[in-house]
């Protein structure tokens, strides 16, 4: 019988995960140390064929990944930057990501739907062609050009040259305020889905196989994620988790016992996530049954919720007032 090079791994994340699903920092250790081992054999595995890598590169990955946001399942959202410019590196890259993807694809991380993955060409490149990408998209800024930037800016680096994520995110910091990305990226993230009704009570899924139960990735962590993200661009910040952004902050933007508040209110709410959502697979995990809160729970998740809408309101008020300041 062949040999699958990935079935170790996937024996380890099954031996492993349900010791570590209710805790939020475990848990994206745990999957960290996937994609790592993932990565290493699918080098191997395109090193056996094409042989050894051509330039220095770096796998990034973004999304909740990058964020180290993830639930017990989650889907892949990552990228290649390589050195060499060369049609060789490009053909050799472009193997690695797929041979990735396929990789993770078997230890439980389902395919992007959007493909953001470094099995497509668009997110695996030279350094040089991110450059050149980072500035299109800076140049055209439409809102799918920015909705890619605040992506990009979600990029961890767990595997090689992780420098060459840092210098790409400089460059767009660096060309931040002559693109207004802020004020952009603000206006990118202004829809918040509305997570409780005029009486005070959770809205729900109303239909579909989530019916009766509550987004608490779009209504609960969103909110918090798209606030201190700006607030994190603002500081030109290349910390990529919440809590870590916030961490990081300098209190004169966001004062010591707000931080300590609103770190304590997200964690609650990944928390939340972990214990009360179904996970069967990736998409069940973005929901919580309410059904299964006590009385307390449920107001304590109002709660968080309202919160994270003030503090997207915050930081808000915040930029428009530095961006008026900055037209003057």
């Amino acid at each position: 019988m062949h040999h699958d090079p990935y079935s170790e791994t996937v024996q380890y994340r099954d031996e492993h995960l349900k010791s570590v699903s209710h805790d939020h920092f475990k848990l994206n250790e745990l999957h960290l140390n996937i994609f790592q081992r993932i990565t290493a054999i699918a080098l191997t595995q395109v090193s056996n064929y094409y042989g050894p890598p051509p330039s220095p590169f770096t796998f990034f990955v973004m999304g909740s990944a990058g964020r180290m946001e993830q639930s017990v399942w989650s889907d892949q959202d990552h990228g290649i930057i390589y050195l060499d410019s060369s049609d060789e590196a490009k053909t050799y890259y472009l193997a690695l990501g797929k041979e990735i993807s396929k990789g993770l694809y078997q230890a439980g991380y389902q395919y992007c739907d959007g493909g953001v993955m470094a099995s497509n060409p668009f997110w695996c490149k030279s350094l040089n062609e991110w450059e050149q990408q980072l500035s299109k998209w800076m140049v055209e800024s439409t809102w799918e050009s920015i909705r890619y930037l605040l992506i990009f800016l979600d990029g961890r680096a767990i595997y090689g040259e992780s420098s060459f994520i840092s210098k790409l995110k400089g460059q767009i910091y660096q060309n931040m305020n002559q693109h207004h990305l802020l004020a952009k990226s603000l206006r990118n993230t202004l829809h918040l889905k509305k997570g409780i009704n005029v009486l005070g009570q959770l809205l729900v899924d109303t239909h579909g196989p989530h019916a009766g139960k509550l987004n608490i990735k779009e209504i609960g962590l969103f909110p918090y994620v798209n606030a201190i993200r700006l607030l994190s661009m603002k500081e030109k910040s290349h910390e990529t988790s919440s809590l870590l952004r916030m961490e990081k902050l300098p209190d004169s933007c966001f004062p010591a016992n707000d931080k300590s508040f609103y770190k304590k209110q997200f964690l609650k709410l990944l928390n939340y996530r972990l214990l009360f959502s179904d996970h069967k697979d990736y998409d069940s995990g973005h929901y919580i049954s309410i059904s299964k809160l006590t009385k307390d729970q449920t107001k304590e998740v109002k709660e968080i919720i309202k919160n994270g809408a003030a503090l997207f309101h915050h930081i808000k008020r915040l930029l428009e007032k530095d961006g008026s300041d900055e037209d003057e």
